[in-house]
């Protein structure tokens, strides 16, 4: 029988597993559970853009966890490669955004977090069909390969002794004296000491389904996104570009992905010839050279949608050892360094790395 974790986080997307890291690193026994496999959900199939799109139009809050946690990619990307030799292909490839209405807006933001830009000229509209407006450059915005990264995650996670268990369904907790001491599950009984919820879009599901007459359940809803790829050649593309709400972002094989839609269509993940003919329209009247390249792939993801897109970071009013860390919408990977940081930081009794109010249940 394993021996009780210090904590016990249930999902392991990238949230769960940035968590996971956070709290090994300040010497905790950590099991991670998940309903199907580790990272095959939101994370898996977002772009892995590791700015916000139009950050200057989000929330404060937003953007105090991103400028916290692209500080710390390129070193996190080494340390994962260094330890697992699996690259998670963090590439600070650049993003130049078309259309920028709010200008000064924009900028004013990038002065502000110390985010190198320029106005963008001609010659990067040399091979693009679209009428820009005010177009930014930003050459230091980096990308993640969030499929590499995630596996290099789980595989450092496995080397230093971090429980996995994977096909898990939760069915129920046990609570006694505003604490859970024990979650019921298809597969067997887990006793918990401190408990973490970072179950994505299924949040708000999971915590009225183990506390339904709890008054602080957090609004976290899916909202799906569909992606194509194309099967290009390297340096077909030599940064990630943003018109208007659709973007490519060129990997270092030369693969293009092309994202995304926005839809509110509860837990289904089906995709749609329609959606495919509005994002490969996009994408070959915008680069016409990917008329050249196959399309290779198409698939959606559900992101876990909150109001605002502020994740909820927080220790739970009521149960005393239970936590929730869910809830970043389209930014689980660029704001997910932080979050796991500051939630470890509530739990341990550390001065936060931000402040935490704005996050609260």
């Amino acid at each position: 029988m394993p021996q009780t974790p210090e904590i016990t986080i249930i999902g392991s997307g990238i949230i769960g597993l940035l968590t996971a890291k956070e709290f090994v690193q300040a010497g905790c026994s950590v099991t991670l559970i998940d309903k199907s496999f580790s990272g095959q959900e939101s994370s898996w199939a977002g772009g892995g853009i590791l700015l916000p799109l139009y950050p200057w139009r989000q929330p404060a809050a937003i953007s105090s966890l991103v400028i916290e946690s692209i500080k710390n990619y390129p070193s996190l990307s080494t340390e994962l490669f260094d330890t697992t030799k699996i690259d998670p292909e963090w590439y600070d490839c650049g993003l130049l955004i078309c259309k920028n209405p709010d200008f000064e807006q924009a900028t004013e933001w990038c002065d502000t977090n110390l985010i190198p830009y320029e106005k963008a000229n001609a010659s990067f509209f040399n091979h693009l069909n679209t009428k820009s407006s005010m177009p930014l450059w930003m050459p230091t915005i980096a990308q993640a390969r969030n499929p590499r990264l995630l596996k290099s995650l789980k595989a450092y996670l496995l080397n230093v002794g971090v429980r996995f268990i994977e096909n898990c369904e939760i069915t129920d907790c046990s609570i006694k004296n505003n604490s859970v001491i024990s979650l019921s599950t298809n597969k067997e009984k887990i006793k918990v000491n401190q408990l973490i919820i970072s179950t994505g879009a299924w949040t708000g599901k999971l915590l009225r389904q183990l506390l339904p007459n709890s008054l602080y359940s957090p609004e976290v809803s899916p909202v799906k996104g569909q992606m194509l790829l194309f099967d290009a050649k390297p340096d077909t593309l030599p940064y990630m570009i943003l018109d208007n709400n659709h973007y490519l972002i060129p990997r270092r094989d030369g693969k293009i992905l092309v994202g995304s839609s926005v839809e509110h269509s509860e837990f289904d993940k089906s995709t749609s010839t329609e959606i495919k003919g509005l994002l490969f329209s996009f994408a070959t009247e915008l680069f016409p050279t990917l008329k050249d390249f196959p399309l290779c792939k198409h698939w959606a993801g559900l992101r876990p949608g909150t109001k605002q897109g502020i994740p909820y970071i927080d220790k739970h009013p009521e149960i005393k050892n239970l936590a929730i860390n869910a809830g970043h919408f389209r930014n689980g990977l660029v704001m997910g360094p932080a979050s796991a940081q500051l939630m470890a930081d509530l739990i341990l009794d550390r001065q936060p790395c931000v402040d935490p109010e704005p996050y609260s249940l």
